[in-house]
């Protein structure tokens, strides 16, 4: 009697064993899905945060608004494990929607190795990435860093004028990842 409860037992406890690592399966498959699912429900509501991927060109007859200011804060972030320090060199800039504005981020290479990177960025309220304009942007294209080399990268950007009141403060914020490694 114990025997024959014993197979039955190991029969569910398979059985349990394989739904259980269908499910794993499943989880992974999502996680791996989450990111193109997730760009494709952002451009179908407007939101994504993102900005512009090149140089835009700055408008010849933008009329800056002196009468409103829009503070704009600068963050950092490094993927951890990557041997770089990167900080803006402000944290934190009032300006006016319309004018031209300079900023710089400075990173070093903290490692032995020479490193290559690219950073990206992202626009918070994510409805304001689309009125923050970058001109010139280290983020651009990919950077080489040697050992120890330590950079100073600029940004050039303009908060368009046609951006709603109610958003006082925009965020700018890089975050660097180690670029692929193309075999040799």
């Amino acid at each position: 009697m114990t025997t024959a409860l014993l197979t039955v037992r190991d029969k569910d406890n398979r059985k349990l064993a394989i739904k259980l690592g269908l499910v794993a399966i499943a989880f992974v498959g999502f996680g791996f899905a989450l990111v193109p699912l997730y760009d494709v429900i952002c451009r179908a509501l407007g939101v994504s945060g993102r900005t512009n991927a090149t140089a835009m060109a700055p408008a010849t007859n933008t009329q800056v608004d002196e009468a409103r200011w829009v503070k704009v804060e600068f963050l950092s972030h490094v993927m951890p494990g990557v041997g770089l320090e990167f900080k803006p060199d402000q944290f934190t800039m009032q300006v006016h929607p319309g004018a031209v504005m300079h900023t710089s981020y400075t990173v070093r290479n903290t490692s032995s190795q020479t490193f290559v990177g690219q950073a990206i960025p992202a626009v918070t309220p994510a409805v304001a990435a689309q009125y923050f304009n970058k001109i010139e942007c280290f983020c651009f294209t990919q950077q080489t860093f040697a050992p120890g080399e330590v950079r100073s990268m600029p940004v050039v950007f303009v908060v368009n004028p046609a951006i709603d009141s109610n958003y006082s403060t925009v965020t700018l914020s890089y975050t660097f990842f180690e670029a692929p490694r193309t075999p040799t």
